[in-house]
């Protein structure tokens, strides 16, 4: 983990919609007060019990969200990719994580000022709805995944996943980022389930496996095992 704190919203290339909003109600831009932090693979950004501090933005890089259950038994619930607020679900809810979001690969998050973040959801009707996007957005992520856990079979989920990630990554063939254990979290089942399962696809010629890269090669039947699995 790295800090750097020079670089200033005016400086910041980015210009996200918490910069948009200061500009557009006249704010100082010294509320926001941000700090930007460089995360290695697997590294902690926040973790399940601790207390929220600030609102996180996603910058560059990937994210997996997750429940940390026992034994080591942890359920992922949905992937960030850039530009996503981080811990949205924890902004106005309580002072403790009820998750942990952990790095999917080298990652650029900015830490902002809650306050700031509250002031500005209050006074600004833009920002207000943006934010209410993307947290609907984490909602639905969060129904979707109950459903599949609650009415799918491993393969329906696994299957699930692989659409889920095409999906993310907006092209049939991707680089996996997340280990087989992570692909197994993701999918509420096992590592051991997760490669057997992958292991079995390949061989019905419904996916091409490479090591990290995965290719689809038959949809339409992917997506029949997600929908009746």
């Amino acid at each position: 983990m790295k800090f750097k704190k020079n670089i200033t919203c005016v400086d910041c290339k980015l210009k996200c919609d918490i910069y948009k909003a200061i500009l557009e109600s006249g704010a100082d831009f010294s509320c926001v007060n941000p700090l930007h932090v460089f995360y290695d693979r697997h590294e902690y950004i926040c973790k399940q019990g601790s207390s929220v501090t600030h609102a996180i933005y996603l910058v560059e890089g990937s994210a997996t969200l997750f429940i940390e259950g026992l034994n080591n038994r942890n359920i992922s619930l949905y992937i960030m990719r850039p530009h996503s607020y981080i811990g949205l679900l924890s902004f106005f809810e309580t002072p403790y994580y009820s998750y942990s979001v952990k790095a999917l690969e080298d990652s650029h998050i900015c830490m902002v000022d809650l306050d700031c973040i509250k002031k500005l959801y209050i006074e600004n009707h833009n920002f207000l709805l943006k934010l209410n996007q993307a947290f609907g957005k984490s909602v639905s992520s969060i129904l979707s995944k109950i459903i599949t856990l609650n009415q799918k079979n491993i393969r329906g989920r696994i299957a699930d996943s692989l659409l889920y990630l095409s999906k993310l990554y907006e092209n049939d063939t991707f680089r996996m980022l997340l280990s087989r254990k992570e692909l197994g979290e993701l999918s509420a089942i096992s590592e051991e389930n997760a490669v057997r399962l992958l292991g079995e696809f390949r061989r019905e010629g419904i996916i091409n496996v490479e090591g990290k890269k995965i290719t689809i090669l038959d949809k339409k039947l992917l997506e029949k095992i997600s929908e009746v699995g």
